[in-house]
């Protein structure tokens, strides 16, 4: 994975604007130099990468799939993610500024990234439809923007596919699943998403779904909307999931 291309960029503007107020990397908070942007080249070559793309079994796949019921179990469901993450090192702060903290620009930059790696995989290669997991509308108007939404546009570019961010409803505001251990982030979003009545009545005629957000942990809430999804497409459309960042310990 090279260093993205962007970090190239700088501008006269810019650099003066870097010493009037330093820009910091997002995993170590280093001061970035002129041509680094969002994460310095150390912390850039460091990067704990999953390397899902190309495997069809692997950590994460096996875990989305083993709480799936029976009957939707298949065909089995591809996973990748960009990075493993754990809270006890600074790239936790990848999702976390986009999630809390408004960087939507390190999230375009980081959901590229993870773009250009499923893109470049035979598994992921026939994905015709992106779709972001849904917050709900309290939620986004609170936050003002859905950051699954920012990895779903990014994603849904690299692979000049639709993307749809309005075909999944959060039909309720769910609590935090933080601090929940695995059985109750299932009974906690169970039967809370649906396929909006207008995709209901006519939905896209599509072959490869695939469903992303920002950290996969248990993977309750990606179930939750691929048991959504299952009640409108039928097991002939494979659908898979993608994230910037995995949990190990889910």
């Amino acid at each position: 994975m090279s260093f993205p291309p962007d970090l190239n960029l700088k501008t006269a503007w810019s650099a003066l604007a870097d010493l009037v107020m330093p820009r910091q990397c997002i995993v170590c908070g280093a001061e970035l130099g002129m041509d680094e942007r969002h994460i310095c080249r150390r912390c850039f070559s460091d990067i704990p990468l999953a390397r899902f793309a190309g495997m069809k079994r692997n950590p994460m796949s096996d875990r989305f799939n083993a709480g799936m019921d029976s009957d939707e179990y298949e065909p089995y469901a591809y996973a990748a993610a960009l990075f493993l993450y754990s809270r006890d090192n600074g790239y936790s702060h990848i999702t976390q500024a986009l999630k809390y903290h408004r960087n939507l620009s390190a999230g375009r930059a980081f959901s590229s990234l993870l773009a250009s790696e499923l893109s470049g995989s035979a598994l992921f290669v026939d994905v015709d439809a992106v779709i972001p997991v849904p917050l709900h509308w309290m939620r986004r108007w609170t936050r003002g923007y859905n950051q699954a939404e920012i990895v779903a546009e990014s994603v849904s570019a690299e692979f000049g596919c639709s993307c749809f961010p309005r075909m999944l409803q959060r039909n309720t505001n769910t609590a935090s699943q933080t601090t929940l251990d695995a059985k109750a982030k299932e009974a906690n979003v169970r039967n809370a998403f649906s396929v909006r009545k207008s995709y209901r009545a006519n939905p896209p005629a599509l072959r490869h779904i695939l469903l992303v957000d920002d950290v996969f942990t248990s993977g309750s809430t990606m179930r939750a909307c691929y048991s959504a999804l299952r009640e409108v497409y039928p097991c002939e459309v494979r659908i898979s999931v993608a994230t910037l960042g995995f949990v190990e310990k889910g």
